[in-house]
């Protein structure tokens, strides 16, 4: 074999191996994690001019700690995830990566990551960073297949990263962190419920318990998501009541949280896959506008 095809199929197997581990910490869900975290750091009181190396610090952490979840989640899951058309060409479950690989992969990324928390910013943010960790890859992780309660369970580490950043910046666990916390912690509820209406018959053929109701997509489903929605809308006051931000961003997340609350009635109404993808998707834009708008509106 001449060099130069050596270093072609050198070339094709490190950019396939840096793919597979882009996907084994789920690169694109990481990044919107760690979005959340850098806005709610941002958001912190105490951060008023920006240290754009400490962003940048923050940004690698949360994506290594993320990631490690993620990648102790699919080794969890590498059987479930073989049998799923959507997760089937994961690393771990198509025989690409072993578990063995994902694991190593999982301790050293999380370590590094909770010990940069604890070195550039914070012990209380590292500590909190390894126990939404734990949450999700020992508890939520496994009793996904015990009981729908897991969806409740899965939603504390899935809102951790707005109190993770808040503290990270403020070193207090104070009422703005909460809030953020809450605002995060409501909208997983109608947000998770919608996919897990939409991969019903994926998530139920390898035994995932992830609708609030036994029998699968019902009305009382649908309820549910409409009544987390209706609550997000008090909860989207708390920033300006507490001084957080101004008017603006008040009047943003109410209009936000009322569309989500006509989208929940929309999918109670018709009840098909198209209603409940069409709350899937308005939930993904929801959380960046909603963010943002806090940000921008943030009273110094």
């Amino acid at each position: 074999m001449s060099d130069n095809n050596v270093h072609n199929s050198f070339s094709f197997s490190l950019a396939s191996k840096v793919k597979d581990y882009f996907q084994l910490m789920k690169f694109t869900l990481s990044f919107t994690v760690v979005f959340s975290c850098v806005i709610c750091y941002l958001l912190a009181p105490h951060i008023v001019v920006y240290n754009w190396a400490l962003i940048v610090y923050l940004f690698v952490a949360g994506m290594l700690i993320t990631g490690s979840a993620n990648a102790i989640n699919q080794a969890m899951e590498k059987d479930t995830d073989s049998m799923m058309a959507r997760t089937s060409k994961r690393p771990v479950a198509s025989g690409r990566m072993t578990q063995s690989e994902a694991y190593a992969f999982a301790i050293i990324a999380g370590s590094i990551g909770c010990l940069m928390m604890a070195y550039f910013f914070n012990t209380s943010s590292a500590l909190l960073s390894a126990f939404s960790l734990f949450l999700y890859a020992f508890v939520y992780t496994p009793l996904k297949k015990v009981n729908s309660i897991a969806v409740l369970v899965g939603a504390f580490p899935g809102a951790f990263p707005c109190l993770i950043g808040w503290v990270a910046g403020n070193d207090d666990f104070s009422a703005g962190g909460w809030i953020l916390f809450g605002i995060q912690f409501l909208w997983q509820f109608p947000h998770f419920w919608a996919i897990a209406w939409v991969a019903h018959k994926d998530y139920s053929r390898v035994g995932f318990k992830l609708l609030p109701a036994d029998k699968g997509p019902t009305k009382f489903t649908a309820i549910q998501g409409i009544m987390y929605s209706v609550l997000m809308i008090p909860v989207g006051i708390l920033p300006h009541y507490f001084n957080l931000t101004g008017n603006v961003s008040m009047i943003i997340l109410t209009i936000c949280n009322l569309f989500m609350v006509v989208q929940g009635i929309r999918l109670y109404n018709e009840m098909d896959v198209k209603a409940a993808r069409r709350v899937m998707f308005s939930s993904y834009i929801y959380l960046p506008i909603v963010l943002l708008s806090l940000l921008a509106d943030k009273v110094h």
